[in-house]
């Protein structure tokens, strides 16, 4: 599945995007992120009109740490339960905080300190939310149907950041604070019966066994098949070895190591600049709130053009090759951004870059989920998380500091370089270069 020669599925299920099952779970997320985008609207109205500027900036980020310090144990314990109970536990928890948080602001203003735990215990369950979801997709769909499910979910994610601003406005105006922290929880709560109603399918085997399994001292044949020398390995007892064990499985495997190595390097490089970066161009060039405006709506508009044909067509070939491919010419355009004069030639950049991208990171999902042996899946994608949360933020002040001394254009052009090392990282590896989604052989019977 991951390499010319593998085996791939005897058949085929039906299209992610007419699977019942599928639907549930996508209609389930939706809810949870409109209600995510929701709920982030009233807590920044409700700090600012209860504390000063810089408090509000300390309300507003104090989820981003529990939400880093904890997406490793997410990881964990997604692996370690059935991941729809993650979800569904996260789903409720968020639903009764929100609806408390709405109760308390509609009797009394709320105090800056009741705003800063909210936002803690929020990015808490994040961390446990977040792995969750990653570890879910390949138990209710067949691995072919993988990439639709990624393109699917990557196109729920922007349409919900369209539509939840709006809905967390308009409560806003019609009842205050209490109003869009209530319409939050109710949308945390209608995913609760859709995740009951799905159907969740027992692990199977990792697609391909010449993958290399984590091993321990007592994995002293290595002659042994791979499912004898998993069965015969000694199970972790407590969730610090199941950490580590998934850390030593991430970094032996000859694809997913590289995919996530591959994936921090871009984050590391382009996520200042496509954040704080942007703004200070628009500054410097004039473009004002409306170029920034313009530019940040090109890259999500690729990056949804990319979730839609992966939706649909649910299969690229040499998915690697077309991996860095993606890699290197998103890094580029993202990069040219601050080199160009006219805006509407920015624009264009940005739309570059975000479908690129976004292929790029459907990919890289897709490949990841099906490579990985299930039992895995939550420290994978915590791990892959991670990177985003918590290292690529890192990168804030360091760019907004090196603009200041040199300007835009050589940190743009520094950042993308830097960028494309993850490029370097991938077609280094020989499973990346020759990896492949997995495709149904022709004449094959569609599942029930």
């Amino acid at each position: 599945m991951t390499a010319p020669g593998t085996a791939v599925p005897a058949h085929v299920s039906t299209p992610a995007y007419r699977d019942w099952n599928v639907l549930l779970w996508l209609t389930a997320y939706t809810f949870s992120l409109i209600g995510d985008s929701v709920y982030f609207i009233a807590l920044g109205w409700s700090a600012q009109k209860t504390a000063e500027p810089a408090e509000v900036g300390l309300v507003m980020t104090a989820g981003a740490l529990p939400r880093a310090l904890l997406m490793l144990a997410g990881g964990v314990v997604a692996d370690r339960f059935d991941p729809r109970r993650v979800i569904l536990g996260s789903d409720a928890l968020r639903c009764l905080l929100t609806l408390a948080v709405a109760a308390g602001i509609a009797l009394t203003a709320p105090a800056l300190w009741v705003l800063v735990a909210v936002a803690l215990v929020f990015g808490a369950v994040d961390a446990l939310f977040v792995p969750a979801i990653g570890a879910l997709p390949p138990r209710i769909t067949d691995p072919d149907q993988l990439a639709r499910v990624t393109g699917m979910r990557s196109l729920s994610l922007r349409l919900s950041q369209i539509a939840g601003p709006p809905i967390g406005g308009l409560a806003m105006g019609l009842g205050g604070a209490a109003a869009a922290f209530t319409v939050a929880g109710l949308l945390f709560a209608l995913s609760l019966p859709l995740l009951l109603t799905m159907r969740i399918r027992p692990l199977r085997n990792a697609p391909d066994p010449e993958q290399p399994e984590p091993t321990t001292a007592r994995d002293t044949n290595a002659s042994e098949p791979t499912a004898a020398r998993v069965a015969a390995r000694p199970k972790p007892t407590t969730a610090r070895e199941d950490l580590l064990d998934g850390l030593r499985y991430i970094r032996r495997h000859r694809l997913i190591g590289p995919l996530v190595a591959a994936g921090a390097i871009y984050e590391l490089g382009l996520t200042g600049t496509l954040n704080v970066g942007l703004l200070l161009l628009n500054a410097e060039r004039g473009w004002g709130p409306s170029g920034y405006g313009w530019i940040v709506s090109g890259f999500g508009a690729g990056a949804a053009a990319s979730a839609a044909l992966f939706a649909i067509v649910g299969w690229l070939p040499r998915a690697g090759l077309m991996l860095a491919g993606t890699l290197f010419v998103g890094c580029v355009g993202s990069a040219g951004i601050a080199l160009v004069p006219a805006l509407w030639v920015a624009v264009v950049l940005a739309v570059l870059s975000g479908l690129n991208a976004g292929v790029f990171g459907s990919l890289g999902s897709t490949l990841m989920q099906t490579a990985a042996d299930p039992v895995y899946l939550g420290r994978v994608t915590s791990v892959f998380m991670l990177t985003m949360v918590g290292l690529a933020p890192l990168s804030y002040p360091v760019v907004g500091a090196a603009i200041g001394t040199w300007g835009p254009g050589p940190v743009f052009v520094g950042c993308g370089a830097f960028a494309c090392l993850g490029v370097a990282v991938a077609l280094s590896s020989a499973a990346v270069r020759q990896a492949e989604l997995p495709r149904r052989r022709p004449g094959a019977k569609a599942s029930s």
